[in-house]
């Protein structure tokens, strides 16, 4: 994956993905690149997600 990208971008990203399986605007060959960056995407995500909430535990217990 190119240079990490914050949350908001992934999720826009992600959302642009979806709009266009929706819509039906990706060929085969597209359908395939674009599920692999979307599991890239959430993968992302999930692991901002995940360090997000474990600072915010640091940050609540220091309390």
């Amino acid at each position: 994956m190119e240079k990490e990208i914050n949350y908001e971008k992934a999720v826009s990203e992600l959302e642009e993905i979806v709009k266009k399986m929706e819509n039906d605007e990706l060929d085969i060959d597209s359908l395939t690149l674009q599920l692999k960056r979307a599991k890239e995407l959430i993968q992302l995500c999930k692991n901002k997600l995940s360090k997000t909430d474990e600072e915010i535990k640091m940050i609540l217990e220091q309390e």
